[in-house]
């Protein structure tokens, strides 16, 4: 599971318009063992806003997160795992999760055949709390490149690759990753929108599997501008995922 991608979906439709803002909530549950021996619930629930200009696309993401039956030492990156440890006591703890902030610049423009290129970077803050659980309390940073272009008038396949520079708590030894994802979305109507997508990530643990999931997402855009909702389902596809995963949420674009 990769919420932070997941939460991309939502954003991606509303980018099509510039010079705008886009403010939007996207509550997510998420159940699995995430390579432990106990069946972990995360509760996912991230606030953001978003301008759009001029080629440049800016988010902050402020999420609040709830877990249970996370094992004792262990810690959460976003809405994943970071941190395993084999106690065979739990905690349940809620809060502030690590914010993030993220810039995609357009550097070259689709045209004909010739896909968009945009590369991108992240920041994810260490704002959630280590000693509950609820995030590694380190900064990561990640830069990446992003191509998406236009089939026809509805179909718009995108792919991003990246690179996270992962800030390790003392004694975890956590490692760098890399992150890849990759869909298409096809715009049924003007207003709906189906998003397919395959997500995934190395782990930072070393020893365990990284996170892999197929996402399908559904919008409908209320305003020809983008506001309007989405409701999404994420099955995992490796044992460092969630089982099942989903949220519901929506956007107002002005």
């Amino acid at each position: 599971m990769r919420v932070v991608g997941a939460v991309c979906l939502l954003l991606c439709q509303s980018a099509w318009a510039t010079n705008s803002w886009t403010l939007g909530n996207l509550p997510s549950d998420y159940q699995g063992t995430f390579g432990t021996k106990h069946t972990i619930g995360i509760f996912y629930d991230p606030t953001f806003l978003q301008y759009q200009g001029s080629g440049l696309r800016l988010k902050l993401t402020v999420p609040y997160i709830s877990v249970s039956n996370l094992p004792v030492g262990a810690h959460l990156t976003s809405g994943t795992l970071a941190t395993r440890t084999k106690s065979a006591r739990t905690t349940t703890a809620s809060g502030l999760g690590d914010i993030w902030l993220a810039a995609h610049y357009t550097l070259i423009p689709e045209s004909g055949l010739r896909p968009a290129w945009v590369p991108y970077v992240k920041v994810k803050f260490g704002t959630a709390s280590a000693s509950e659980g609820l995030g590694t309390g380190q900064n990561d940073y990640e830069i990446g490149m992003g191509v998406n272009t236009t089939i026809g008038n509805n179909m718009f396949p995108f792919a991003h690759v990246g690179y996270r520079f992962v800030g390790s708590p003392p004694g975890q030894n956590l490692q760098n990753i890399a992150t890849y994802d990759a869909g298409i979305s096809v715009a049924l109507t003007p207003r709906n929108i189906l998003t397919t997508m395959y997500s995934g990530e190395q782990s930072e643990q070393p020893g365990y599997a990284g996170p892999s999931d197929a996402i399908i997402a559904w919008n409908y855009n209320v305003t020809v501008a983008g506001s309007g909702f989405q409701v999404y389902v994420d099955k995992g596809l490796s044992s460092g995922s969630a089982n099942i995963g989903g949220g519901l949420g929506g956007q107002i674009v002005f």
